[in-house]
């Protein structure tokens, strides 16, 4: 067998009939020893590159340093310290029965005082530059949360104790700069390929002042590191699209989150749900981070006998305590002294786990492990210093960061950051408001180019809609009974459009927790995200506009000619517009999509029971007047009705036609021409069979349309579009925290 790491030997890969040949490819990759302690950094890489255009097809080669070599370590090695890391969460209590009813007298053995859970309890360690520390433990051991911990996403009221980073206490704006975070979720755009998702997080990630050139050589060095070359052009993927493999999946999240080069990164679970070897090979990218000047912090849940191997330093937990503090290489002695030896060809880390969950049934828990390892640790303290691993005087964080800095680490906003300038005058952002917007548009665009049968139902929907309406409602005439028409027509086309944005609840709800994602370490603003979603629905809703007024407008007999016409068609492209504005900020508010979709046809049901056109504005009570000028379907409806009837010479309603609306249509013709006579006689007035009795003024009034003029009704449907996409605003930055209470 091959060597893949250390002492392991593996056959070659024609032995392996089991791997594909992009795995045995991969596995001979990550089987090449790195030639240096510390590899070389993305920044001195970067130096290395012109912005020639014989340099633009240069791949650099982040794993592999045989051309470039680096003759000193890090002067200023970082070491990530934590003391004393208390969580705990209130938990509701049981619901119980009245003391009265209870039996016996005994008081509640969880009491509203005392109902905490401990997550963490006094948990300290810490980690290095250049090595792999790994939290592990049983499900509910407190893995994750101590990531979380680390990571800084849990509220400084709620965690006891402290992070340090060379000694000194990190701030949370300035650990966003330097550190990222990988969910145990792959949170990926389903239709980009890797190659696209790697370059546009290097877009957000690394500053404007670097040349297109350099992001692409990054990207590139970055497929090489991650053994992704073979899948580089292939998409994502999901469950109705075929994509890469559940480890290339993996590896890819990692990717996206170190495109900057982070000095700290933080991983939840980075094997979960992968085979062997796919989880092998991404604790082996892992390592070369870690080997490349950083700190890398991972929860697993059970690693293997090759991944152990790859892991500098561990910390096992036990119901949120620490019970074993320890590099691999020290678990056999460790156990041995505790009395307790490793058997031998035992693979050492499920013993370890397995003799925990043991000791956690038994009544006395894993108390005496726990104390143990205080003395055990505090042996091995006293004949190793932590002071041994800095060569020379300890230097401050600034200076740290400052030196990492200058060899090219943290490529991305810190670029500029000052020794003499304190943590808050850190830059949050790498590109400005304006680069962030275009690139989410840009990608966004390009996502949904490659899934167009969703904008496809959304215009077909619209369109069949409008062929039915078309063909109900064909060529109107202005009869008593037309204008009941055009008011249904009118009424039911205005609605309508808002339903139809029903259609773009879930594009949010699946793009949630990406942007929470990315929004948590500063890839761009929630602002830019807001204004770029709502910039690229424009395109889709002046088409699905046009679609529909070209539909209707002249089939259904509507009035005002072409400019006409065109109010019709801004007040379509108003309506659609408040209505992705509304249903965007309710799934920003609602999580569930089946519930999301359930309150918008609640709601859009109540703007159209207010809108004015099953009862008129004078006859809604006073206590619900309220909704009916909140309602988005009361402008839009009243608009394009003073549109069509808004012409003083044009009459609904002449002689005879008087009669139509009422039992007395069935009356012979003769009959009501002398009714007419004799209304005439008894008002004073001559009233003919061409007299017009109604106008379009008249039917205005009756249907009380005559608050607001049809460009104020105009306006403030756009203005109500821009309102909800500012409240989208707010519960995004309300409603996207990252941090547990």
């Amino acid at each position: 067998m091959s060597s893949l790491d250390g002492g392991e030997d593996m056959s070659s890969a024609s032995d392996l009939p089991f791997l594909g040949p992009r795995n045995n490819m991969e596995l001979q990759e990550f089987g090449r020893k790195p030639r240096h302690n510390v590899s070389i950094t993305l920044g001195e890489l970067l130096k290395r590159l012109g912005d020639s255009a014989e340099e633009k097809n240069q791949v650099l080669e982040l794993g592999n340093h045989s051309n470039y070599t680096t003759t000193t370590p890090s002067s200023f090695p970082f070491v990530l310290s934590f003391h004393n890391l208390t969580y705990s969460v209130k938990v509701k209590s049981k619901i119980s029965l009245p003391r009265w009813l209870r039996r016996g007298d005994k008081d509640d053995e969880l009491s509203s005082d005392n109902n905490m859970k401990v997550l963490l309890n006094d948990i300290s360690g810490e980690a290095r530059e250049g090595e792999i520390m790994a939290v592990l433990g049983a499900s509910g051991s407190g893995k994750s949360t101590l990531i979380d911990a680390l990571a800084d996403r849990i509220s400084r009221e709620s965690l006891k104790g402290n992070v340090t980073l060379n000694g000194e206490v990190l701030e949370s704006k300035l650990l966003k700069v330097i550190s990222a975070y990988v969910m145990q979720d792959d949170l990926l755009f389903p239709m980009l390929t890797v190659e696209e998702t790697l370059m546009f997080s290097a877009e957000f990630r690394l500053p404007r002042t670097i040349s297109k050139s350099k992001k692409n050589a990054r990207v590139q060095a970055l497929i090489d590191q991650l053994g992704l070359t073979n899948a580089a052009k292939t998409v994502i993927g999901d469950e109705g699209h075929r994509g890469v493999s559940g480890g290339e999946r993996r590896r890819v999240s990692i990717g996206i989150d170190i495109i900057h080069d982070p000095i700290v990164l933080f991983l939840d679970e980075p094997t979960s749900g992968l085979d062997s070897t796919s989880a092998y090979m991404v604790v082996k990218v892992l390592q070369r981070i870690a080997q490349s000047g950083s700190i890398v912090i991972m929860s697993i849940h059970q690693p293997s006998y090759r991944i152990l191997s790859l892991l500098d330093r561990l910390i096992i937990l036990s119901r949120g305590h620490t019970v074993l503090t320890s590099p691999p290489s020290s678990l056999q002695q460790f156990f041995a002294d505790f009395g307790n030896p490793i058997p031998e060809n035992e693979n050492r880390i499920e013993f370890a786990l397995d003799f925990i969950r043991e000791l956690e049934g038994t009544p006395n828990g894993t108390k005496t492990l726990m104390e143990f390892n205080k003395t055990w640790q505090r042996e091995r303290n006293s004949t190793t210093s932590t002071s041994s691993f800095y060569n020379g005087p300890k230097p401050s964080l600034k200076d740290a960061i400052s030196a990492s800095v200058s060899r090219g680490k943290l490529v991305s906003g810190a670029t500029n950051i000052d020794p003499n300038v304190s943590s808050s005058n850190v830059p949050k952002f790498a590109n400005p408001f304006w680069v962030d917007m275009v690139v989410i548009a840009k990608r966004s665009m390009l996502n949904s180019m490659r899934m167009p049968e969703l904008f496809g139902m959304r215009f077909g929907a619209v369109v069949v809609t409008g062929i039915i309406l078309a063909t109900i409602f064909w060529k109107l005439d202005n009869s008593p009974k037309g204008v009941q028409e055009r008011l249904g027509f009118f009424a039911f086309a205005m609605s309508t459009t808002f339903y139809t944005c029903a259609e773009a609840i879930p594009v949010f709800l699946q793009e949630r927790y990406i942007f929470m994602r990315e929004t948590a370490h500063n890839a761009y603003r929630r602002s830019s995200y807001v204004v770029s979603h709502a910039i690229i629905s424009l395109p889709s809703i002046l088409v699905l506009s046009i679609a529909f007024a070209v539909t209707t407008y002249w089939s259904v007999g509507l009035a005002g000619g072409v400019s006409g016409f065109l109010y019709f068609l801004l007040f379509l492209l108003a309506s659609f517009w408040a209505g992705s504005s509304f249903v965007t900020f309710l799934s920003g508010v609602i999580y569930n999509i089946m519930m999301a979709y359930t309150v918008v046809v609640a709601v859009l049901a109540y703007f159209f029971l207010f809108s004015g056109f099953f009862i008129s504005r004078d006859r809604i009570p006073p206590y619900w007047i309220w909704f009916h000028y909140m309602s988005l379907v009361k402008y839009p409806y009243q608009g394009v009705l003073q549109n069509e009837f808004s012409d003083p010479n044009k009459c609904f309603v002449k002689g005879v036609q008087l009669f139509d609306t009422s039992p007395l249509r069935a009356v012979p013709e003769a009959l009501k021409i002398k009714l007419l006579q004799n209304m005439s006689k008894t008002l004073g007035m001559n009233i003919t069979n061409t007299t017009c009795l109604t106008t379009g003024s008249d039917i205005l009034k009756q249907s009380g349309g005559t608050d607001l003029n049809k460009w104020t009704c105009f306006w403030i449907t756009i203005g109500l579009g821009f309102f909800f996409r500012i409240l989208f605003y707010f519960a995004l930055l309300i409603g996207s925290k990252n941090k547990r209470r």
